[in-house]
């Protein structure tokens, strides 16, 4: 795992932030080949634990990607529910407050898996999952992983 990335996960589990990873990193945990850039992390929104993000996000000086200026993000913008794009100092955090058909952390805990890591135990979602959402999404750059994520599955499962 990108030191970076082990960072940005060892700061949300000291925060005990509540988070499902999704995305690139998912796929790479659970042994697919693929490269990604940063971490989406999809996240429980609650006041609770709006407040433990805000604090793993100010220890790892986030701000907004699209601004030059460290504009960081409130527990107001973790509340909102939506997509944060962020830089950190460990690298790029996207905080999802939904993925696919507006499905948050509540809908999907049970489509992931608790992994434990060097940088701590977290949730991963399964590569099942994230094959179905691949596809609902049907962006291009979905399509040209979704494959990939077919042939790891296959080999794992041992079903053609």
């Amino acid at each position: 795992m990108n030191l970076s990335f082990r960072e940005i996960l060892e700061l949300l589990n000291k925060h005990e932030v509540e988070y499902i990873v999704v995305g690139g990193v998912a796929a790479v945990i659970q042994g697919a080949p693929v490269t990604t850039f940063d971490i989406d992390a999809l996240v429980r929104i609650s006041e609770e634990n709006a407040s433990r993000l805000v604090c793993a996000l100010d220890e790892l000086e986030a701000h907004f990607r699209e601004h030059q200026t460290t504009i960081r993000p409130t527990r107001d913008d973790i509340m909102a529910g939506g997509h944060l794009l962020l830089m950190t100092r460990a690298g790029p955090l996207d905080i999802l407050g939904f993925i696919g058909n507006d499905e948050r952390y509540e809908d999907l805990i049970d489509a992931s898996s608790d992994v434990p890591m060097a940088a701590g135990n977290f949730r991963v979602l399964n590569l099942e999952e994230l094959i179905r959402q691949k596809k609902a999404a049907n962006r291009p750059k979905d399509r040209a992983v979704l494959a990939l994520l077919e042939e790891v599955l296959r080999r794992q499962t041992g079903v053609e």
